[in-house]
């Protein structure tokens, strides 16, 4: 094999023409070429690589090109040849490409390189190494300028995240709150409606009792005695009993859904039973029923009995406007660990997305008040398939 020609400096090629488009083909090219030797000595160099280390082409040729910009690391520290990349290309026969190294200009000062470096064969003999580099300064630059815009975008949206994270919490606090606030509002309201209304009711029906009780009695004292007015003044206390009786009916109905008194006197269970049997009465659907409650099962608090409840309130909600379902089987099951309650129908079904939309405002509820209580909410339907919805509540963390 021929050495190959070298610029500026003796032949290295005894083909002038193969020399004359050697040159050509150095020159045309922006990037910095160079060869060495065995010994790390440049045998060529071209003009653009030249000038970006400072030199002129023939000052080059010759030296150690490791020792002329290659010695040491971006920080100053010397960089051993027996570590050097470019020579293990014809060391070990390994070609390379870096791009996080430097080069050193003739005036003292480094930039950023890309370099590959590829051994120069004859035969199966290593000759040397060819070297292409490229000054990127400018890339290395834009992309630490590009890292800097990204870690700054990422600590903006880390502290937006941050701000609406600690909104939520504000959020989901003040909802609490404002449930708290309405189910005590509820509350009290009830127990009013019981106490002072629904005694006014009975004690109004009990005196128009008495009354068409009296009126019976002097009717039967007297049958003569004015019989066409008696009658009509029962018949109209009759009528009147009935209306109270139907206030009464409806006061103890407002009074249930205000504040089911099941849930106070029976607890939790019994007033889930007493809601599906009313339900599925109201409703005319067939209800398959199963309730498996552990003994090691800590009880609920109120406040978590009553969120399970509305939570379960609401799920039939759901059966009883949408589905045009048949039949609704319920599964309760406790253990010392979790709660698990489940109601599954027959009817027609939803797209999953129906339960996602921003107007699903009863899903939303559910899913705002199991996630209260460090529970979830799983719901699974398919149009012609029913809907199952399924709240599952941790029991082992509860006080």
């Amino acid at each position: 094999m021929h050495p190959l020609p070298v610029l500026d400096a003796a032949p290295i090629a005894a083909d002038p023409l193969w020399q004359q488009q050697l040159g050509l083909l150095l020159e045309s090219t922006g990037e910095g070429i160079f060869g060495i030797d065995l010994a790390g000595h440049c045998m060529f160099i071209n003009r653009a690589g030249a000038r970006m280390l400072g030199w002129e082409p023939a000052e080059v040729l010759g030296r150690n090109m490791h020792e002329l910009t290659h010695h040491s690391h971006a920080d100053g520290s010397a960089y051993p040849d027996t570590d050097c990349p470019i020579f293990n290309a014809f060391r070990q026969g390994l070609p390379c490409r870096i791009d996080t190294e430097v080069f050193w200009r003739r005036e003292g000062t480094a930039f950023a390189v890309e370099y590959s470096s590829h051994p120069i064969m004859d035969g199966a003999q290593v000759r040397g190494a060819v070297i292409t580099f490229l000054d990127i300064t400018e890339r290395k630059r834009a992309a630490q300028a590009l890292q800097k815009a990204k870690a700054e975008l990422e600590l903006r949206v880390a502290e937006r995240t941050r701000e609406l994270s600690a909104a939520l919490v504000q959020l989901r606090e003040l909802s609490a709150y404002s449930e708290s606030v309405r189910e005590e509002e509820r509350t009290r309201i009830a127990r009013e409606v019981h106490d002072e209304l629904g005694s006014l009711l009975v004690a109004l029906k009990m005196d128009v009792g008495w009354l068409d009780k009296r009126l019976g009695e002097q009717q039967a004292r007297d049958p003569d005695a004015a019989q066409d007015m008696r009658e009509r003044m029962r018949c109209k206390c009759r009528n009147m009993g009935r209306l109270i009786e139907s206030a009464v009916g409806n006061v103890g109905r407002i009074i249930t859904d205000l504040r089911p008194s099941i849930l106070d006197h029976q607890g939790l269970w019994a007033a889930l039973e007493w809601q599906a049997q009313d339900f599925v009465q109201s409703a005319e659907l067939a209800l398959d029923w199963d309730m498996n409650l552990s003994a090691a099962a800590p009880e609920l608090p109120e406040p978590a009995a009553m969120a399970v409840f509305r939570i379960f309130q609401e799920m039939l909600s759901n059966v009883g406007r949408h589905a045009q379902a048949r039949r609704v089987r319920i599964r309760i099951a406790t253990d010392a660990k979790a709660l698990r309650l489940s109601v599954r129908d027959d009817g027609r079904g939803a797209p999953p997305e129906a339960f996602e939309a921003p107007t699903a405002y009863g899903v939303m509820g559910m899913r705002e008040r199991a996630r209260r209580l460090g529970g979830s909410i799983h719901i699974a339907s398919f149009p012609g398939e029913g809907s199952f919805f399924e709240l599952m509540l941790p029991l082992a963390s509860r006080p």
